[in-house]
């Protein structure tokens, strides 16, 4: 899918942002999933039968390469044959990638599965806001519901792990967090997810914002606490970070700030969440969305920028929305810069784009830089899978002994066709047990 330019002077969520600044027909696997590990039944003596917890995934060719097995044990592959007894899944050769991770996304305010919203113009983060308001009190389903359509579906296209993102405002309460965390839940068997109490609108411009961060970090029920243009929405740097940095702290959960803004104000608000990141001992636990700013930079000053990001553990998403924007992941990961690819927004009321699969979006990337080569698309597909693991702390589920059992199995001839064509997702594992299949997720 090639994506469509803007008309000029259209504004739409690429082009505001940046001004601030998806082989049908594949023939189904004959497959018996396995139960999970914790459904094993126990034999006589209270051992349990190894056999049991045991899937072997026959005749699939891991990256494309020549066919084998692989074998499942509690969860995890392992090495050498399986035990007689265990459970088979037929592959019938098709390829086995890695799972996908979002690294970057916004469920809560989706109108996935719903009937069509018509979109009205827009020129501000504060319009949008403004309609986001509107769209919400319009549902009739809950964010819960909604969220797990979304959700389930991105499963159901081979997402294994997700940072969602959920809009906390004194015009919401904390019903998105809520929402997500009731889909995490039951999802809990196919998807790791965390969750990011978002201030959409503003942490100092809106009143009452920073209480209820505050309390949804107390509950427990988000992992980070968001931030969003310190400067150029919030119009108050050190009081926006000071607060944002402060919750973290205090309740032991990370930060992920969305940053749009771009030229030195975006490089000065990413100095200071370096600076609070080093004072705060938060090294690990802190995220910067989109950094719009950063593609602008001369190689000197995105080096140095870079090496200190790095120094602070300081983790970098991208959603690719253009080649301006899309961040330089090759040079970043270069100095040790985590960076995450992610769906952002998707069918909500800042656009009718967006579709959670993050194989789209790794077709995307590669669309957006231009890329030829076959390994260069493999990079896109690894930009996906790993680079959101580690963004989300997750380990790479790269098929090799002791790598988690999280996989898609899919007809090709190699992983950079694939990433061209992104044909459907057969069958998607998740800890070794088959959590959907031809594309639709077993509920």
């Amino acid at each position: 899918m090639q994506p469509s330019s803007a008309p000029a002077g259209a504004v739409s969520r690429r082009s505001m942002l940046a001004g601030a600044a998806a082989v049908a027909g594949a023939t189904a696997v004959s497959a018996v999933a396995a139960a999970p590990a914790s459904a094993a039944a126990p034999v006589a003596a209270g051992k349990p039968d190894r056999a049991s917890r045991t899937v072997v995934f026959r005749d699939v060719r891991p990256f494309g390469g020549a066919a084998t097995d692989l074998v499942v044990v509690d969860g995890r592959i392992a090495d050498g044959p399986a035990p007689r007894g265990a459970k088979a899944v037929n592959g019938g050769g098709r390829i086995a990638l890695p799972s996908l991770v979002d690294a970057h996304i916004h469920p809560d305010k989706t109108t996935w599965g719903g009937p069509w919203v018509s979109r009205r113009p827009a020129e501000t983060i504060a319009d949008f806001v403004e309609q986001d308001v509107e769209l919400f009190r319009a549902q009739t389903r809950s964010v819960a519901e909604r969220a797990y359509g979304l959700m389930s579906h991105a499963v159901g296209r081979g997402t294994r792990g997700m940072r969602a993102h959920a809009d906390v405002a004194p015009a919401y309460g904390l019903a998105g967090v809520e929402g997500l965390a009731e889909a995490r839940r039951r999802l809990r068997h196919a998807l790791d997810v965390q969750i990011v109490a978002f201030p959409q609108h503003g942490v100092i411009r809106t009143p009452g914002t920073a209480r209820l961060l505050e309390e949804g970090a107390r509950r427990g029920i988000v992992d980070m606490i968001g931030g969003i243009d310190p400067i150029g929405f919030d119009h108050a740097l050190d009081e926006h970070l000071d607060t944002v940095f402060g919750i973290a702290d205090r309740h032991g959960v990370g930060v992920d700030i969305h940053l749009h803004d771009g030229g030195d104000e975006g490089v000065r608000a990413i100095r200071g969440i370096i600076d609070r990141t080093r004072a705060l001992s938060l090294a690990g636990k802190v995220t910067i969305s989109h950094v719009f700013c950063l593609p602008g930079l001369s190689g000197r000053d995105l080096d140095a920028l870079a090496t200190d990001l790095a120094d602070q553990d300081i983790a970098l998403t991208t959603v690719a929305p253009s080649r301006d924007l899309v961040l330089p992941i090759a040079r970043l990961r270069e100095h040790g810069v985590r960076v995450g690819l992610g769906s952002d927004g998707v069918r909500d009321s800042w656009s009718p784009f967006g579709n959670a699969d993050m194989l789209h979006r790794a077709h995307i990337l590669g669309w957006v830089t231009d890329v030829r080569l076959d390994e260069e698309l493999a990079d896109c597909y690894r930009a996906a899978a790993h680079g959101g693991a580690d963004v989300m702390g997750l380990p790479h589920a790269d098929l090799r002994p002791g790598a988690p059992a999280d996989f898609v199995l899919v007809r090709g001839q190699g992983l950079p066709q694939v990433v061209v064509d992104m044909p459907q997702r057969d069958l998607v594992v998740h800890g070794g047990t088959v959590v959907a299949r031809d594309g639709e997720f077993l509920s």
